[in-house]
């Protein structure tokens, strides 16, 4: 008996749609990266890019516990002495909703090439409109919420 190994030709990546509103942040993240690593299909292969596309919709309306609105920082450098810049989650939540949620996924991606080709498939709005009818996304509600 052979092993199967799966080839970059057999992929067929379909479109899943996940509403944010009332999910955790880390957890939710956490089930985006999987699916864009494909880790749910049956003939995933971690070298191969099986995942499928994901739309995530209501950015805006995501939970986080404890303090963490006012004590995550997301931090940058300029590169010049002195310019260190730190944005809190709750700032960051209001400026740029979409960029929290792929931070967050981008973290539990790998780093690589192949990874950052996993990260394109992931797209994110602040609100409850998206331009991907076209691509009629599949919902995917058995995702935990809080609560």
């Amino acid at each position: 008996m052979n092993t199967y190994v799966t080839k970059g030709s057999e992929v067929k990546q379909e479109w899943l749609l996940i509403d944010a509103s009332g999910h955790t942040l880390g957890r939710l993240a956490s089930e985006i990266a999987s699916i864009l690593r494909g880790k749910h299909k049956v003939n995933y292969a971690p070298n191969l890019d099986l995942g499928d596309y994901v739309v995530v919709v209501n950015a805006t309306k995501i939970v986080v516990s404890g303090n963490r609105l006012n004590d995550k920082m997301y931090r940058r450098h300029t590169g010049f002495p002195g310019g260190l810049i730190e944005i809190p989650l709750k700032t960051m939540l209001e400026r740029h909703p979409d960029r929290v949620i792929k931070f967050a996924v981008r973290g539990m991606l790998p780093k690589t090439k192949l990874g950052r080709k996993m990260l394109k498939k992931l797209k994110v709005y602040p609100g409850a409109d998206h331009p991907h009818d076209a691509q009629t996304p599949r919902l995917l509600d058995n995702l935990q919420k809080v609560g």
